[in-house]
């Protein structure tokens, strides 16, 4: 012991357990402490009663010879922290080409076991910083798994230790797998036995009792767990793969998706995202007749990812026309969902789809995000998508003629989708690429005198509809809020904000309406001008390829009815006809592209007598 501290021990000053520890806590020694970390002790000053020690935050850090000798541990030359002090080159030339023996060296310095973080923390900065630790420990893992010395823990939180070299790390997880009760952790070893096949050297014959465990827990599951047991039967199938010599039962996937074909959509949506899209290709063996419609009817409530799945199977499987009319369907009458559209948006202009990708699909976003809204959906990609990608609006409204792309920023100024800040910023992209609306946000009367050319029976409908919302339906809400207000705690209170949700559609569509009705300029469609296709009129053409001919009614604003050819002139086809006299040749989009077609004659639209009348007491109530 060093002569001053046995004086102090012999003066009483300090005891000689203490002294004993602080003997090895000589100057330039390195220690550590529990609170401050790895330190070297600068010096000792026996006089005040201090140890000086240098710590990585704290350099000059003074403590007292009692409290240092409790609480600082002494470290060997041997120690991993000493080391990549003093032979940073060495210790630095041995994570790059022997990380298993750094690993050893690391284990024996923190008494035979070590946590990931433990490690890192002992590496950084000066042999692997702390960006670069992450790739280096993914390949130092394969490295360990080779050596068969080391136990790899599953969650990061456990130690690292050293293991009985006699049994390999692939052959410690079959164990572990094989004793393994519950189901959560049978998945888990099941992945880790297929992540580390390669470096598995025993005979393939000792994992046949794996593949047989994993149908035997397969088929425990296949009714309360359905989602599981596919995983389990995906790995099983994997590992199979992976070593030919292994013989699988009749048992499949397939067979659980059939037995489960009421719940596809709930059972596929709980496999994790890595085999999704192996238990949706299996659908056409499940369903060999119309495999496809299952997988288009899933595609309707699918989130993105699984979205993007069915997109890809599909087209990769000649499906893409029964893909396409069913996305160009769904868009036109604004069911299709968020995610979709958010897959569609994203990959635009991949897989055939990039005709799609128009004014329509704009106003169906809006839509799918107001839903979401009301659903109290807590996030949509849709939603950041159109916010974060600068090209994405402009993409879809560069082909929307001037009306369309007036009426999508009517939807723009109403939709509570939005933010008012991101509103604006969308507004800007809109204006960007149709200037003309620039006078919808400063109010110039220009905007404001724009008419709507519409059918007396169609502005009717609106003004009662209208009339419905102020004098029954927004009334109603209001009371509806009231009596969810008297619930208590607003912040828990589903029917108020239920309620609140409501009162805002309702207030759009009033809104809505209101703008409507003040532009609307009711016809009975008289007196039309047939010498070119005028709102009015009935339009003959003829497909220029296949000679097949076509009528369409071309009417008022609100008026649609398809299946009596009859059509808004705000839509493309008539916006397209418009103007167009007979011999004219125009392109009108079909749902899957556009055909040429000749108009051939115009003649005057005449209304049925019964709505005659309705015009004429329409309009002298107007």
């Amino acid at each position: 012991m060093e002569p001053d501290l046995q004086a102090l021990v012999d003066a009483g000053k300090l005891n000689l357990k203490a002294a004993a520890a602080l003997d090895l806590l000589k100057p330039q020694t390195f220690c550590l402490h529990k609170s401050w970390g790895f330190g070297q002790i600068n010096n000792w000053n026996l006089l005040l009663n201090q140890v000086i020690i240098d710590f990585q935050t704290k350099k000059n850090h003074s403590m007292q010879l009692q409290y240092a000798a409790e609480t600082l541990q002494p470290l060997s030359d041997a120690h991993i922290l000493v080391r990549k002090i003093n032979e940073t080159a060495a210790i630095k030339q041995l994570a790059s080409s022997d990380p298993a023996q750094l690993v050893q060296i690391a284990l024996e310095s923190f008494g035979g076991k070590i946590t990931q973080d433990q490690l890192q923390k002992s590496l950084a900065p000066e042999i692997v910083t702390e960006g670069e630790f992450k790739r280096w420990w993914d390949n130092a893992k394969k490295a360990l798994r080779k050596t068969g010395r080391f136990s790899l823990p599953a969650k990061k939180t456990d130690p690292i230790t050293s293991r009985d070299q006699s049994l390999s790390f692939v052959d410690e997880l079959i164990q572990s797998f094989r004793a393994a009760r519950q189901l959560k952790d049978q998945l888990n070893f099941v992945d880790q036995i297929l992540k580390n096949a390669d470096t598995y050297t025993g005979s393939p014959a000792e994992l046949q009792p794996v593949v047989t465990q994993i149908e035997e827990i397969a088929a425990r599951n296949q009714r309360l767990n359905p989602s599981q047991a596919l995983e389990l039967l995906i790995s099983r199938d994997e590992l199979c793969a992976r070593f030919p010599e292994l013989q699988k039962g009749t048992f499949s996937v397939a067979s659980i998706i059939t037995e489960h074909e009421n719940r596809l959509g709930e059972m596929v949506a709980q496999v994790i995202s890595s085999k999704q899209r192996r238990v949706l290709a299996e659908f056409e063996t499940a369903f060999p007749d119309n495999w496809s419609t299952r997988l288009i009817t899933l595609l309707q409530r699918a989130n993105f990812r699984i979205a993007g799945d069915i997109g890809k199977i599909l087209v990769d499987q000649g499906k893409t026309e029964e893909l396409h009319q069913f996305l160009n369907r769904a868009i036109k009458e604004h069911s299709i969902s968020s995610d979709v559209l958010y897959w569609l948006c994203k990959e635009r202009g991949a897989g055939g789809f990039a005709d799609l990708l128009g004014p329509e699909l704009m106003t169906s976003s809006l839509s799918a995000l107001e839903r979401d809204q009301f659903n109290e959906k807590r996030s949509s990609k849709l939603h950041d998508l159109l916010m974060d990608d600068r090209e994405l609006v402009s993409d879809l409204i560069a082909s929307a003629p001037l009306p369309q792309a007036r009426d999508l920023m009517r939807r723009m100024l109403l939709t509570p989708a939005f933010e008012e800040l991101n509103k604006r910023s969308l507004m800007a992209r809109l204006i960007k690429v149709h200037p003309e609306l620039q006078s919808m946000i400063s109010g110039d009367s220009e905007e404001k005198q724009e008419a709507l050319v519409v059918s007396w029976s169609s502005l009717t409908k609106r003004k009662e509809e209208l009339q419905d919302l102020i004098s029954k339906k927004i009334p109603q809400n209001t009371e509806e809020i009231a009596i969810a207000r008297s619930y208590g705690d607003l912040r828990e209170n589903f029917e108020f904000k239920a309620a609140k949700e409501m009162q805002a559609v309702l207030m759009r569509r009033k809104s809505e309406l209101e703008q409507m009705l003040d532009r609307a300029r009711g016809t009975n469609f008289e007196n039309v001008d047939t010498t070119q296709v005028s709102i009015g009129t009935i339009v003959t053409v003829r497909d220029i390829n296949t000679d097949e001919r076509s009528t369409y009614k071309i009417l008022g604003a609100w008026d649609s009815a398809p299946e009596q050819h009859i059509i808004s002139y705000l839509t493309a086809i008539g916006q397209g006809l418009l103007s167009k006299r007979p011999g004219d040749t125009v392109e009108l989009p079909t749902e899957t592209g556009t055909r040429t077609v000749e108009v051939v004659s115009i003649e005057a639209y005449q209304l049925p007598a019964e709505q005659k009348a309705e015009a004429a007491a329409a309009h002298l109530a107007s």
